[in-house]
């Protein structure tokens, strides 16, 4: 079946390219109506306490999100227009100042103190404003830019749901440029590492597609986080770069052994196939770990990128042959040699030291895991943005001004006797941390009189039998004294109401820190099993897939504990996200030279020169592919002001680059040191297994192929097979290929 379909695609080229083009068309579409979601903490999930309080934020009580609104140095007259004009914005479902409860025409002195306290400051005064559907939606985004629009240079707009208008405005201004940057780096490092000029464009406008592709179809998913948009593209360029590489080099193999080009493509496409769907699953296995996370930013993350893989191999095989025929004069025109340098050198040197290397595999693990287990984490998110945002700003203000760093939110029942909402509203007035607090109660308890009220002010805080009671703290969510804080008010609360929930950012803040401890064990787990079961079946073995993924740890640890011993700070997602995606990534590396080791042993020689031969021939490649993937994160970590996205993309350049110095200079002395062992714990590991025969060269050759008829060597002398780590599949396939491939005169 692919037979016949790689001899299709190779007739008609240039109908299948304006095919692929064609399909932008609804791709584009579906990028257009997928949205993107730039509140981390949606992602919690829904059965926690925090996730069940912030519904009932939203219904009844219309709280959706709630920002905090600070005017310094302006009349009290200025305040009570806003407040009416903030009111009547499309999106704000009420909004609060001292006006609504005891009018503008009390002196401040006669307020009753627990309001005083809470709605000025020195000059200073604060307004709650409300909205009507969460902090992230595209409604609220609106509501928040006309309520900063009513206002002047004297109001600051605070809040957690004005971060992520921010963030969104930030990331929107700076994603054109990082992509663009990564696209170019990525040209310079294959323009260096390629053997022709032009075929570099040929290999973007092929990945292109399948971005464009990848984003098109996430319209199913409704839509993805800003993270994931922000790394998927030039995640899935680094990655998927390799399958490239390895068609093209695969056709320039089958040249030889046919007459027809386009013939040598089919037997290109059919040798991808079957290479590319292997080799592929390492990477598409560490991405689809994320989806085990609780925190179902991972399954967003991990599903996007995983589709991304399968598109990219998708277009590789079925669009990259096109464009490669149709631009095969331009591509051959502007040949020239690559600039990598040999490693023969190096690996003479390795390999004459290779106890060495093997000892320094042994005793780097210990401070490695050390370090990636101590390095430091951060889980507020605007700590990931530039201290100088509108919305840092006005937070900061709120901290300084008011002492409210952190605004908890309590949704607890409305019967509860006035003489235990006494006891309760004293008890957390005590608790340490605490500024302040509002309640209906706690008006009630100043003298106000029920009917003097006003009904927004009621309906805030009383609705459909549950009462709502605001608590400030001067806590920084995310942090130990917050979390301390928290467990002594829910212990307090759920005295006098056992369903009483806590919400609001320090409770989901607490929740993420929580979430996310159990989910990076839980998917690291899965990643690395799920790799090992890969590897152990490509290879037969038991003890192969132990020193491959060992290998590739020790990069993830190093990478890792780097920011321990920097004492740089990484934010809570990178550890799990890092882990998963540099094993999958790049354990590709040491397949692709344990693969060569083994098909040398198979072929009679002694492990020495096996190993030899393998790391020589597999050097290009990993470097080739290494530095492709460094390129393209390095520019966005260069560019994006958001830490939070420019942490993971450096951690993902340098974990490239970990890796394949790992691959090059540990794993020669490792296979070699270990080879006895794989021996006795793999099936046919020096011996070749028997295989079916294909037909791939029968297909082609009934359906017109044309054999050359001039000396050369078999695709097994040429560099071919060598040329990316996307040909480390199974020896079995490898040797598979070259034996049934259709072979030249000698």
């Amino acid at each position: 079946m692919i037979e016949k379909i790689a001899r299709g695609l190779t007739r008609k080229p240039k109908l299948v390219a304006l095919i692929a083009v064609l399909m932008l068309i609804p791709s584009v579409l579906g990028y257009a109506a997928t949205r993107i979601n730039y509140d981390i903490l949606s992602y919690l999930p829904q059965d926690l306490p925090s996730s069940q309080g912030e519904k009932l934020l939203e219904d009844p009580f219309k709280m959706a999100a709630t920002s905090m609104l600070i005017v310094e140095d302006m009349p009290a007259g200025y305040s009570n227009d806003l407040i009416h004009t903030i009111q009547d914005i499309p999106g704000v479902s009420n909004a609060v100042w001292i006006s609504n409860m005891v009018g503008i025409q009390i002196p401040t002195d006669m307020i009753p103190s627990n309001f005083r306290d809470m709605f000025f400051s020195g000059d200073a005064t604060m307004m709650i404003i409300q909205y009507d559907q969460p902090g992230a939606s595209d409604e609220t985004m609106d509501a928040i830019q006309q309520v900063r629009n009513v206002c002047n240079e004297k109001c600051f707009l605070a809040g957690f749901s004005v971060v992520i208008k921010d963030t969104r405005d930030l990331m929107d201004s700076e994603l054109p440029i990082f992509v663009g940057l990564a696209v170019v780096l990525a040209l310079a490092a294959m323009l260096l590492t390629l053997e022709s000029t032009v075929l570099p464009f040929v290999f973007l406008a092929s990945i292109g597609l399948a971005i464009v592709y990848n984003f098109g179809t996430n319209i199913f998913l409704g839509e993805i986080s800003y993270i994931t948009k922000a790394i998927a593209a030039v995640l899935q360029l680094g990655v998927t770069m390799d399958y490239s590489i390895f068609l093209y080099h695969r056709f320039e193999e089958e040249r030889g052994n046919y007459d027809d080009k386009r013939d040598a493509m089919a037997a290109a496409i059919v040798a991808a196939f079957r290479s590319l769907s292997g080799s592929s699953l390492t990477t598409i296995a560490g991405f689809l770990a994320l989806c085990a996370m609780r925190l179902t930013l991972g399954r967003n993350i991990g599903i996007v990128m995983a589709k991304g893989v399968v598109l990219g191999v998708a277009t590789v095989i079925l669009v990259l042959p096109s464009l490669v025929l149709i631009f095969d004069r331009q591509i051959t025109r502007h040949m020239h040699k690559p600039l990598i340098p040999s490693f023969d050198k190096v690996n003479d040197f390795i390999l004459r030291h290779r106890r060495a290397f093997l000892v320094l595999f042994i005793v780097l693990f210990l401070p490695a895991y050390y370090a990636q287990d101590h390095a430091g984490i951060y889980y507020k998110l605007d700590e990931s943005l530039p201290r100088d945002l509108p919305s840092i700003i006005s937070n900061e203000k709120l901290k300084d001004d008011f002492d409210m760093a952190t605004s908890h939110f309590v949704v607890l029942r409305d019967d509860i006797p006035a003489t235990d909402m006494n006891e309760l509203e004293n008890q957390i007035e005590a608790v340490p941390g605490v500024t302040s607090t509002l309640s209906y109660h706690g008006m009630l308890g100043t003298g106000i009189p029920d009917f003097f009220i006003p009904d927004e002010v009621k309906d805030m805080l009383r609705q459909n039998g549950y009462q709502l009671m605001m608590i400030n703290s001067s806590y920084d969510p995310a942090t130990e004294e917050v979390a301390a804080q928290l467990e002594t008010l829910g212990s307090i609360l759920h005295t006098y109401d056992p369903d009483a929930m806590i919400t609001g950012e320090g409770a989901m803040y607490q929740d993420l820190i929580d979430t996310t401890a159990v989910d990076f064990v839980v998917s690291n787990d899965i990643s690395i099993l799920a790799i090992f079961l890969i590897v152990a079946w490509v290879f037969k073995s038991l003890s192969v897939p132990v020193i491959l993924v060992a290998t590739i740890e020790l990069a993830i640890f190093i990478n890792q504990g780097f920011c321990y011993f920097t004492g740089a700070s990484i934010p809570f997602i990178a550890p799990t996200i890092i882990s998963c995606v540099q094993l999958g990534a790049t354990v590709d590396y040491a397949i692709l030279m344990t693969s060569r080791f083994q098909e040398e042993l198979r072929s009679g020689k002694d492990r020495m020169h096996a190993i030899r031969i393998a790391a020589d021939s597999s050097d290009a490649a990993i470097v080739t592919s290494a530095l492709v993937l460094f390129c393209a994160t390095l520019g966005v970590s260069f560019v994006s002001s958001i830490d939070l996205i420019g942490s993971m993309c450096i951690m993902l350049a340098r974990g490239a680059l970990i890796s394949a110095a790992v691959s090059l200079f540990i794993m020669p002395s490792v296979l070699c040191a270990c080879e006895p062992l794989f021996n006795k714990t793999s099936l046919s590991w020096r011996t070749n297994p028997p295989v079916k025969p294909s037909r791939a060269g029968k297909v082609l050759k009934a359906m017109g192929a044309k054999p050359h008829s001039k000396k050369g060597c078999l695709p097994s002398e040429t560099s071919g097979n060598t040329a990316d780590p996307a040909t480390a599949v199974s020896s079995e396939t490898s040797l598979e290929d070259k034996e049934h491939a259709p072979s030249k005169t000698h």
